[in-house]
């Protein structure tokens, strides 16, 4: 990843933010990095809704739960269509998984890896999208939608056979998805100019979400064991780097920007730049979801 060095912004401290009236979404956020978020904007004073299969924190103060199933797509419109996304100031998207060694496919035979760390997010994106901000007051700073994912680190996926239905390696498809979603935040600039788009690449961080990639033993799999156990940082930590970064208001004219694990700017993935490859790569994801789970998208 190559750092922006056109793009800067105020660091400070997360104990300094005062967010009371502030309204945050989190996809994702009953676990792991979104989780850890989660907790620190609400003890800030922002109202959080978290959204995810099982709600750990009843009775905490600012956080709210609606329960989706965010690896069907059916599920994933639903809760997209109910979000009151009109009056958001943040919306920010963790929900991922990596993919095992055998194929796995959802109910509505979708690879899994596919559906939950991309498609679900391309599916609530179109949703609202065009709804994001609508009722806030003129004055106001647009609403910014947070995509996290691998975002700068230069591939570009390929085309062709998104779900592995043909042939199926489990890094390629997650290297699918990691295209998928830097795709998303390039393609929504332009696409909904009502609101703000960032990626953000949070690096090796302590969550489950390697499980399945670790079941097999192989050189791979033993490197990714070796590097997360020296190198991944907790949940916590990481939301304490990056929390601030999503409140900045020195983000407001770059949308499109791409971040790390420190809260640094990241120059985009060069390939993915390239709009009409990222016009393949939706119209062959629109194809995907329209075989397999009936949806159409906008």
């Amino acid at each position: 990843m190559k750092r922006d060095p056109n793009l800067d912004w105020q660091h400070v401290e997360a104990k300094t933010l005062k967010l009371k009236g502030y309204q945050a979404i989190v996809i994702g956020g009953t676990g792991g990095i979104g989780r850890a978020i989660s907790h620190l904007l609400a003890a800030r004073g922002a109202t959080v809704t978290v959204i995810g299969q099982t709600f750990r924190d009843q009775g905490m103060p600012g956080i709210a739960f609606i329960k989706a199933d965010l690896s069907s797509m059916q599920d994933a419109r639903r809760v997209a269509a109910e979000l009151p996304v009109e009056t958001l100031d943040l919306l920010l998207m963790t929900t991922g998984v990596m993919a095992g060694p055998e194929r796995e496919t959802t109910s509505e035979g979708i690879e899994n890896d596919m559906a939950i760390s991309y498609l679900n997010r391309l599916v609530m994106l179109r949703q609202f999208g065009p709804r994001l901000g609508k009722a806030r007051p003129a004055n106001a700073a647009k609403p910014r939608v947070f995509i996290m994912g691998f975002p700068g680190a230069g591939g570009a996926g390929k085309l062709g056979d998104l779900n592995a239905d043909r042939s199926y390696d489990g890094w390629s498809v997650h290297a699918n998805t990691v295209a998928g979603n830097e795709i998303l935040v390039l393609d929504a600039v332009d696409k909904y100019p009502n609101a703000n788009f960032y990626g953000l690449n949070p690096g090796l961080v302590e969550t489950n979400i390697r499980a399945k990639a670790l079941q097999k033993l192989s050189p791979m799999t033993v490197l990714l064991s070796l590097a997360a156990r020296l190198m991944a940082i907790k949940p916590e930590m990481l939301a304490e780097r990056i929390t601030p970064l999503l409140v900045s208001p020195d983000l407001e004219n770059h949308s499109g920007a791409m971040f790390n694990n420190k809260a640094e700017a990241i120059l985009p993935s060069q390939k993915l730049v390239d709009a009409p490859y990222r016009a393949r790569f939706l119209a062959e994801s629109d194809a995907l979801l329209a075989r397999q789970a009936g949806i159409t998208l906008p």
